[in-house]
């Protein structure tokens, strides 16, 4: 069975997520620099069978557009031209960088290692994945 990829697109670092072969499980694959993020999908969609990606889209609280809609649209539309075939799926990702550092709270991560913004941004793409395969179960 093919995967289902989850990417939290920001303006510095791409957190990106994969579900295993049974799309049961969401996993934290990277982080990578957002101007690397087509290459780096390239790349791995050589490698791997995906069916499907998810796109975060930024809200507000009350469901306007946030401040960095723009920049996550264009990078919808790099993301179209490059794989045309490939199935886009938009999810709120309203709170997911909260969720994400509550979690290395959770986990006891030592501070240090909570700073890493890479990480959060790793995190909450599985976050988004992991909610996007919850509601697809029920």
């Amino acid at each position: 069975m093919p995967r289902i990829l989850a990417i939290d697109y920001g303006i510095k670092r791409t957190g990106i997520a994969v579900t295993d072969e049974l799309q049961i499980i969401a996993s934290g694959l990277t982080t990578v620099a957002s101007e690397n993020s087509i290459a780096f999908l390239k790349e791995y969609f050589l490698k791997e069978e995906v069916i499907k990606v998810l796109i975060g889209e930024p809200k507000q609280m009350n469901g306007e557009p946030s401040e960095s809609t723009p920049i996550i649209e264009k990078f919808v539309t790099d993301f179209k031209t490059h794989f045309p075939e490939m199935k886009i799926v938009r999810v709120d990702e309203r709170f997911t960088s909260k969720i994400a550092f509550q979690t290395m709270i959770d986990s006891g991560l030592k501070k240090k290692q909570r700073q890493n913004k890479g990480l959060i941004d790793e995190i909450a793409a599985t976050i988004l994945l992991q909610d996007y395969l919850t509601r697809k179960m029920i």
